[in-house]
């Protein structure tokens, strides 16, 4: 059996695998679990065999170990599958799916991304959540003074002056239960 191509639905713990042979026949099926499923590709697919899987968690870790074995790795978006999902989405139609979408010549793939190429996504995101808490900390505290008739406007910097002003003020009707929730925030 020479399978030219294989679609593997990645997910967290079991994986499915579809590949077809040279006259597009289903020829090969496979649910596999994490620790076992690059050790069984290895075993049963042929160095130059295309994969291609859905560009999702995990999905450019797996793909450079895979090329690191000869292997042709394609990643498709998500949302170019879906239309080849034939019936009851699951994670063995998805798997077909994929097979069959990679077939298309004209199937728009995402590039592979290098560990370094990840690492600077990493930090982008870390930063990107770090800032929404970091506002909506900001509006948080902004909506609790108001109920005490303390008003800081929307700029952070204007609320970061303000908010030592509110705590020193001992006329402010601020309770010391209010100010220790204050002072447990940290920096905003």
């Amino acid at each position: 059996m020479r399978l030219i191509r294989v679609g593997v639905d990645l997910a967290t713990n079991v994986f499915q695998l579809h590949g077809v042979d040279r006259s597009e026949k289903t020829a090969w099926r496979r649910k596999l679990v994490r620790g076992d499923w690059i050790e069984e590709l290895l075993e049963s697919l042929e160095p130059g065999c295309e994969i291609r899987m859905e560009a999702c968690s995990g999905a450019h870790y797996r793909a450079t170990k895979l090329q690191a074995q000869e292997y042709t790795v394609k990643l498709i978006a998500p949302q170019f599958v879906k239309s080849y999902v034939k019936i009851n989405k699951n994670d063995a139609n998805d798997a077909e799916a994929i097979c069959e979408a990679m077939s298309r010549p004209s199937m728009r793939v995402v590039a592979i991304k290098t560990v370094e190429q990840q690492d600077i996504q990493a930090v982008h995101r870390v930063r990107s959540g770090l800032m929404d808490q970091r506002k909506a900390k900001a509006n948080q505290l902004r909506g609790l003074a108001s109920e005490y008739g303390l008003v800081a406007s929307k700029e952070l910097l204007h609320l970061r002056s303000a908010i030592p002003r509110w705590l020193e003020d001992q006329e402010n009707g601020l309770t010391e239960r209010f100010v220790g929730s204050c002072m447990g925030c940290g920096e905003i």
